[in-house]
């Protein structure tokens, strides 16, 4: 009785599991139709390039290669790619280039983690220019718009800072600027929220993860409740990993890559993330500083950023509220984060 009890739990699994990849495939082909760009001009590529001394994936969809470039350099662990449908009004208005840094999706699956200890936000940094030399290269353009998001603005932030020559223009959103003051409060934040649902479970982890902190593993497992206990960010939780599991170009592997990045931090990177300051991106800035943040982020205080952007010297510089939205912006509001991108950059592009 028992080994048949076994086999046929073992065959409602393989059926489930059949089940699942089937309605997998069948949303990668409705994916696959709903993102194909077929106008004359057009362009969807993935490829890996040769960058910092190793093989760097570079995504880049648009529906016209003479758009303006926008590169975008997601937070940490993310990889844009999956995301591609969200952003298919972009596509008309932009050539939307991705970067998988060394810590990210297909170029972490690709070199692994082999001397992650020594990697930091200068070399990150150096090597996101080289990504945008070769954008220039290959897109025939002479200038791009520089777009960070979460940690990658510190990344995208050094950026501007070393080459303006490359860009319109900074924008930035779930802005990183000063985490020593940032981590408390948004630690107090948490806990609020998490005594004002009734959540106790996340309370009681939360009290146990205050600040400082001082490895990786301890800040990630605070930023997972800090996240649980945010309605907005609960709900990308829960959206994330069905378009990851469904973009066309993934395999089950690259999913699993994927998740991976999410729960990786290496070591330099964190200290360089817990630590960062204004002094530390810089103040002084020769190219159009914008930073499109989401009015009710509780994760990358709006207050901080915008005291930042008021301090900054640069030829042109905006902070941009854009109302109910959280630290996930750019890819929970897409149509208005877009509508600022044009009103505010796009006029910068045609500028001799």
């Amino acid at each position: 009785m028992f080994g048949l009890t076994m086999i046929v739990l073992a065959c409602g699994a393989a059926l489930a599991a059949l089940t699942a990849l089937t309605y997998r495939r069948l949303r990668q082909r409705r994916i696959a139709r709903l993102t194909t760009i077929t106008t004359p001009g057009g362009i969807d590529e993935g490829r890996f390039v040769p960058i910092g001394g190793v093989q760097q994936w570079i995504h880049v969809r648009g529906s016209d290669r003479a758009n303006p470039v926008l590169l975008v350099v997601p937070g940490s662990g993310l990889t844009l790619e999956p995301f591609s449908p969200l952003l298919l009004s972009w596509e008309q208005h932009f050539t939307v280039a991705s970067w998988d840094r060394r810590d990210v999706g297909r170029t972490l699956g690709r070199n692994g983690l082999a001397g992650n200890q020594t990697w930091g936000y200068d070399q990150l940094a150096e090597e996101g220019i080289e990504v945008v030399e070769y954008l220039r290269d290959h897109l025939d353009q002479d200038k791009v718009i520089l777009l960070g998001h979460s940690q990658g603005t510190i990344v995208a932030t050094l950026m501007a800072g070393r080459r303006p020559d490359l860009f319109h223009a900074y924008v930035g959103t779930g802005q990183v600027v000063d985490m020593p003051r940032n981590e408390p409060r948004t630690h107090r934040l948490a806990l609020d929220r998490a005594a004002a649902n009734g959540n106790r479970k996340a309370a009681r982890a939360l009290a146990r993860l205050a600040p400082p902190y001082h490895d990786a593993k301890t800040w990630i497992t605070k930023q997972r409740w800090s996240m649980a206990t945010d309605p907005g960010l609960r709900a990308w939780s829960s959206s994330a990993p069905g378009m990851v599991l469904s973009w066309p170009g993934y395999t089950l592997a690259d999913v699993y890559r994927s998740a991976r990045a999410v729960l990786f931090m290496p070591p330099r990177i964190f200290t360089e993330t817990i630590t960062c300051t204004p002094q530390r991106l810089g103040t002084t800035f020769d190219v159009p500083y914008f930073v499109l943040h989401g009015q009710t982020d509780q994760h990358t205080l709006p207050d901080i950023a915008h005291e930042y952007v008021t301090a900054i010297q640069a030829p042109v510089k905006e902070f941009v509220p854009i109302p109910g939205g959280g630290h996930m912006t750019m890819l929970q509001q897409p149509e208005a984060f877009l509508h600022e991108l044009r009103v505010r950059v796009c006029p910068l592009t045609t500028t001799p």
